[in-house]
């Protein structure tokens, strides 16, 4: 789960991160008077999507203008940037064309910046540890920088058992360039967000940029946190920051029925069981001429219901020509897998080729259900089958 950057920096400064002054807000008004009780002579006006690259984006009604990201030097500034910004779709590389609506304002007392270091926290799954990532490069996506300059990324797995030490931190200041009070500084703020993460069950906290002022000062300027959903459970407080307008609605439907679901951009709409079926579901699908129109797991004990409403989901896709149900019944049943698919179909009208491949429990049972329904559902034999079905169904409705 993912929050906005003023969610972030309220979470952090309970842990005693070092941040600068802000506040939210929702109209021109709001945005006014935060500034007004800043009393900061440069102000900045940022925009509050769930995506990166703000500062370099553009707005849809002002292609050519300033950016998600907008320093103002008066009060009157922050009210004509504000207006500008809310209510208009932001465009960056990671929105696609389509961008997001900006619908809230971080406005945070600006500061003088000497330097900008990039610094995270993340899960390690090739070690199996917190790890920590650092660069003197701040301001950049840390994907280009590992890219074109890779020796300037320091990395540091931290032991569960003894957590964070403080000749960790020091270590990796010193490869940031920090010196002095800033050492001390930097290796207080390291084990704060180390704590952060750990507590709070992150799977991510990013600063970029980290900033150095010109007092000395180390500040994060930014925050980015991302949370492990099957943790969620312990956290009520975090649960309840969960923007939805910044979430895909069909991605929201599913969480309701257990489903991992993930929209792509390809014309066939896929229902499997197992994250491992499914990747080479769509694999398969592209081998024989098509393209994936969504990621879709029903896990390995689903419902009937469950089944319903992932058909139904995956309907809910303007793009999905075809669709193809592949399951492996292991603790899955195929006839319920097969009860499933006969009444969503019903239910919604099946308006697109439908292939379905069962095998396992029940399988026998499940194709008497799809045979005896009285629906045009093709049955494949096989992955390699069902693949090339779809894809040649659709190509013939088309």
């Amino acid at each position: 789960m993912n929050i906005h950057e003023y969610q972030a920096k309220v979470l952090l400064a309970k842990f005693a991160v070092p941040l600068l002054k802000g506040g939210v807000a929702y109209t021109k008004d709001e945005a006014i008077d935060v500034a007004r009780k800043l009393g900061s002579t440069v102000t900045v006006v940022k925009s509050q999507i769930h995506a990166g690259g703000r500062g370099k984006g553009r707005f849809k009604n002002d292609p050519d203008g300033k950016g998600g990201v907008r320093i103002a030097k008066t009060v009157d500034e922050v009210g004509t940037n504000a207006q500008a910004m809310l209510g208009h779709e932001l465009v960056t590389k990671q929105t696609g064309p389509a961008g997001k609506m900006v619908k809230r304002l971080y406005i945070e007392e600006g500061c003088d910046i000497k330097r900008e270091l990039y610094l995270s926290l993340l899960v390690d799954r090739a070690v199996g540890r917190v790890a920590v990532v650092a660069s003197t490069e701040g301001g950049m996506d840390i994907e280009t920088v590992a890219h074109e300059s890779p020796e300037k990324i320091v990395k540091q797995a931290i032991d569960p058992a003894a957590g964070f030490q403080g000749y960790q931190g020091r270590k990796i200041a010193f490869a940031l360039g920090l010196s002095g009070k800033q050492v001390g500084a930097f290796v207080s703020l390291l084990g704060n967000l180390y704590r952060a993460f750990t507590d709070l069950d992150c799977s991510l906290i990013e600063i970029n940029p980290l900033v150095v002022t010109a007092t000395g000062d180390v500040i994060a300027l930014d925050a980015k946190m991302t949370f492990d959903d099957n943790a969620l459970y312990r956290h009520a407080e975090l649960e309840a920051l969960r923007d939805l307008d910044e979430e895909d609605p069909a991605e929201t439907e599913a969480g309701k029925y257990a489903l991992n679901y993930v929209k792509l951009d390809g014309q066939i709409g896929c229902m499997v069981n197992g994250a491992g079926l499914a990747m080479a579901t769509m694999d398969i699908i592209k081998l024989y001429g098509s393209a994936p129109a969504n990621f879709l797991d029903v896990g390995g004990g689903a419902t009937k219901e469950r089944v319903t409403a992932a058909f139904k989901i995956i309907l809910k896709d303007s793009n999905v020509e075809g669709i193809l149900v592949n399951i492996f019944g292991g603790i899955m049943r195929c006839d319920v897998i097969a009860e499933g698919v006969v009444a969503a179909a019903r239910e919604v009208n099946l308006h697109v080729p439908l292939v379905v491949r069962l095998e396992g429990t029940n399988v026998e049972l499940g194709k008497k259900i799809l045979k005896e329904s009285g629906l045009k559902i093709t049955s494949a034999e096989n992955l390699a089958d069902a693949a090339e079905k779809i894809v040649k169904a659709v190509k013939e409705a088309n």
